[in-house]
């Protein structure tokens, strides 16, 4: 005897409810996977923090060590390394004008005296985070000479618009001619 019209409609919706249960049950089972991914990760990163993190007291760093004002700026290491050191604090990068030389590494060491900061140098990959306590570090070649502007990329408070320094990209043996005879290398002719 075939069913009647009723008992298939019934027969269908009872599968239909049956399917979307389970669809309901694996998208809660995977939002809650995700939630625990998210809560384990961010549990871990707090307590082991990323190896290589280097730590600065924000209330000396103008007083002793690598970024008392006099050791800003960009310098050739006795190893030969071109670093470029700087600072940033509401609302100002210092020094305010980065030297660097055409196609050579540079090593680039940053910290933040008040406030989390960030820069990305004008049409180069370069861009990091200035975060107070810590030291960013990171090494870019420039492949072509010319200016570059350096804003900061990360909302620091009212004055944040105005907030930017420049890299000056220079040949490298004028770079290394200019190294030879300062200790750290500006933009402003001398």
């Amino acid at each position: 005897m075939p069913p009647n019209a009723a008992e298939m409609h019934h027969a269908s919706e009872l599968v239909a409810d049956a399917a979307e249960r389970r669809w309901a049950v694996i998208v809660m089972a995977i939002i809650a996977l995700l939630l625990g991914l998210m809560i384990f990760t961010s549990l871990h990163w707090a307590t082991m923090p990323p190896s290589r993190v280097e730590t600065i007291d924000v209330r000396t760093l103008h007083l002793k060590g690598e970024f008392v004002e006099s050791n800003l700026g960009t310098m050739v290491d006795k190893d030969g390394r071109v670093v470029a050191r700087l600072v940033g604090q509401q609302y100002s990068f210092t020094p305010q004008c980065i030297v660097v030389p055409v196609g050579v590494p540079v090593t680039f060491r940053g910290t933040s005296s008040d406030a989390i900061h960030g820069f990305m140098i004008g049409r180069t990959n370069a861009n990091t985070m200035l975060i107070p306590g810590f030291i960013s570090t990171f090494t870019t070649t420039f492949p072509t000479a010319g200016e570059q502007l350096m804003p900061c990329h990360e909302y620091c408070g009212t004055g944040h618009e105005a907030m930017w320094a420049k890299v000056r990209v220079i040949p490298a043996e004028e770079f290394f001619a200019k190294a030879k005879a300062a200790e750290r290398l500006s933009c402003v002719p001398g």
